[in-house]
């Protein structure tokens, strides 16, 4: 049994790029078949004037009409006349992508390091506030307009990912120098940056205008713009700038991490940490460095929602660092990946709305039917994560600094 297990684990994890997409696309296709008849079921059970009659039966809820408002009303219902691409409900969907790249990306650089990083929640809200307060601060002394635009933008990004990677830097040093287990410093410091930045808002950048715990709002023209004419509407709180910016930086991090000695190191050190030890890679360097990239992305994402949604930082942030494990785990922990599964996430999100406003189905089954799509979408990546770490399956055979293969016998013996 055990070595059926590993056959098919090995299967998992030697699967080509198209092999696995169409895993996927069949787990979606499943899903929706599992979810269609618990819908439909559940219709049984609920009050109805109206519903299909069957065997003496009342059924409430229309699988078809569910599915429809969860992906086309999550796009703003194209198949009806009179669409328009610049939608609010299209505008939620790609807003929240937007933001689950970042974090995603964030998750999915540990991943590939060998480490588990559960605080990009926290290194997110350290990272938001940082972004708030730097840009309202800075704004009493750079000009309005476009210049400041220009600079407090990128200023809140820089500060925001700088505070994020800082705070990422600790489970990594942590780690490092005491052995600490990184799944245990992240999740316990999430609790920590909720407490640190709300005694921070309450003693010093609470808004003295508003009663609701929140900094004071950055101005407008220091918020992400809108393109205009062929952009979303500024009171949709989403730029196709923004959104560019996380594709753009989502391919310079795949960009990093398959064509740069520094990824090498950092994905040999994930796959096979003795073998990139005997190759020269500092191994505690490499743990420090990767959290810290890591919890810049999350730090990133931050500045992105107080920058591009709120203008300003709120003490009850969304839990888009959670979210960004399962993004990670749905793509395979691939930052090209991760477009691809945020986007699938912000589908999900906007057409859970639609469907509370479009049909009678309660929000908790709602709930259900996005989480049958994450299970069986992700579960054969999360399989294939675990074949590849602990099966033993050998995906690349990592190299010595001097440019041999680790374990040949003209660069000595790899066990040393």
């Amino acid at each position: 049994m055990r070595d059926r297990v590993e056959r098919l684990l090995e299967r998992l994890v030697r699967a080509s790029a198209v092999e696995r997409i169409a895993v996927s696309v069949a787990a979606l296709f499943a899903s929706i078949l599992v979810g269609a008849v618990l819908v439909f079921v559940s219709g049984g059970f609920a009050s109805c004037r109206t519903g299909l009659e069957l065997a003496g039966w009342t059924f409430c809820y229309n699988p078809v009409q569910v599915y429809y408002e969860l992906f086309l009303g999550a796009m703003g219902h194209p198949l009806q006349g009179g669409w328009s691409p610049m939608n609010y409900s299209l505008a939620t969907t790609l807003q929240q992508t937007t933001l689950l790249i970042f974090t995603g990306l964030s998750v999915a650089v540990a991943f590939r390091a060998g480490l588990f990083n559960i605080g990009t929640q926290g290194q997110l809200v350290v990272g938001g506030l940082a972004t708030a307060v730097s840009v309202v601060y800075a704004a009493a002394i750079v000009p309005g307009g476009l210049v400041g635009t220009i600079v407090l933008i990128p200023i809140g990004v820089l500060v925001g990912a700088i505070f994020g990677g800082l705070f990422g830097a600790i489970p990594g040093a942590l780690k490092a120098y005491a052995d600490a287990n990184e799944v245990i410093t992240t999740i316990m410091l999430n609790f920590v940056a909720v407490g640190v930045t709300s005694t921070l808002l309450s003693w010093q950048f609470q808004d003295p205008n508003s009663s609701n715990p929140q900094t004071q709002p950055v101005p407008e023209y220091a918020e992400i713009p809108t393109i205009p004419y062929v952009g979303f509407g500024g009171r949709m709180d989403f730029s196709l700038l923004a959104f560019a910016f996380a594709v753009a930086l989502m391919v310079g991090v795949a960009w990093l991490l398959a064509r740069t000695s520094f990824g090498y190191e950092l994905r040999t050190s994930g796959v096979q940490p003795e073998a990139a030890a005997y190759g020269g890679v500092d191994d505690k360097r490499m743990v420090v460095s990767s959290m810290t990239l890591s919890g810049a992305l999350g730090g990133i994402g931050g500045a992105f929602w107080v920058l591009m949604v709120h203008g300003r930082w709120l003490e009850n942030v969304p839990e888009l660092g959670f979210d960004g494990i399962a993004v990670s785990i749905l793509a395979g922990n691939n930052p090209l990946g991760v477009g691809a599964a945020a986007f699938l996430f912000g589908i999900l999100q906007s057409g859970s709305r639609s469907i509370g406003t479009a049909t009678d189905v309660p929000p908790e089954l709602v709930g259900v039917l996005s989480g049958l799509i994450i299970l069986f979408v992700a579960m054969p990546e999360f399989f294939r994560m675990i074949g590849s770490r602990y099966v033993g399956v050998e995906r690349e055979r990592p190299a010595r600094a001097d440019g041999g293969e680790a374990g040949s016998d003209d660069g000595g013996d790899a066990d040393a």
